[in-house]
């Protein structure tokens, strides 16, 4: 359980513009402590929303905050995905 928390602190780390706190947005990745999560963001552009419209929306996020949440989205699934595969084999190895 100390790895994953080490892994998710470095993680944080390389991510400055991401935050998580307990009290915000249910514990959710957001931007610069703001009230907009990652995922949110990341929705509306799944959904078609482009960045500029997104920017016109939400006028406290900045363009860098775009590259920020994808690459921490990215090593959170790298991570995760990590995580379980050791998991598994652990688990199956005995």
């Amino acid at each position: 359980m100390r790895q994953i928390a080490r892994q998710w602190i470095q993680m944080l780390a390389t991510h400055p513009r991401i935050t998580i706190e307990p009290g915000r947005r249910s514990g959710k990745p957001c931007i610069r402590g703001l009230r907009i999560t990652v995922d949110d963001v990341l929705g509306y552009l799944a959904a078609g929303m482009s960045e500029d419209e997104i920017l016109e929306d939400f006028s406290e996020l900045e363009r860098d905050d775009f590259k920020a949440m994808k690459t921490y989205r990215i090593s959170s699934h790298v991570s995760s995905a990590t995580f379980s595969r050791k998991s598994y084999t652990s688990s199956n190895s005995g």
